[in-house]
């Protein structure tokens, strides 16, 4: 699929759903599959935009591709150093609402959602690689 480069701004969240999403119909995805995709995109996008950028201007760059064995969304901006999945913990769903911590819980959904994934900072860019496998049970393969 063709690079996507955006405005990191919230009202470019919605193109880039459409492109997760006619990405995993070309990969052949299952819907479930797809909305896992997204889904997890869609997160990791907005808070690249809301806590990354901070109302500054910035660019967000997709593209999407195939392996054989599974579909990947790679996400790059150039806002400050943030990896994901650094210290991502399970939400503590045994301590009352009022005494849980706030934030986090987007992005444990998100990447639990996936079946793969990594992030790489170089050079003043963060690289994020979103991964579904083709061969997830329920899912078409190629």
């Amino acid at each position: 699929m063709n690079p996507l480069r955006l405005p990191a701004e919230p009202a470019s969240l919605e193109r880039i759903a459409r492109y997760v999403l006619e990405h995993a119909e070309r990969a052949g995805l299952s819907a479930e599959a797809g909305y896992r995709l997204r889904l997890a995109t869609d997160e990791l996008a907005t808070n690249v935009v809301v806590h990354g950028y901070r109302g500054r201007a910035g660019e967000l760059r997709l593209s999407a591709g195939t392996d054989g064995r599974s579909a990947w969304v790679r996400l790059e901006d150039d806002a400050p150093r943030f990896d994901p999945s650094a210290g991502c913990l399970p939400p503590r769903t045994e301590l009352p609402l009022s005494e849980r911590p706030i934030g986090g819980l987007g992005i444990h959904l998100a990447l639990t959602a996936l079946d793969g994934f990594s992030h790489d900072y170089a050079e003043g860019h963060n690289t994020s690689t979103l991964v579904i496998r083709l061969d997830r049970p329920g899912t078409p393969t190629e």
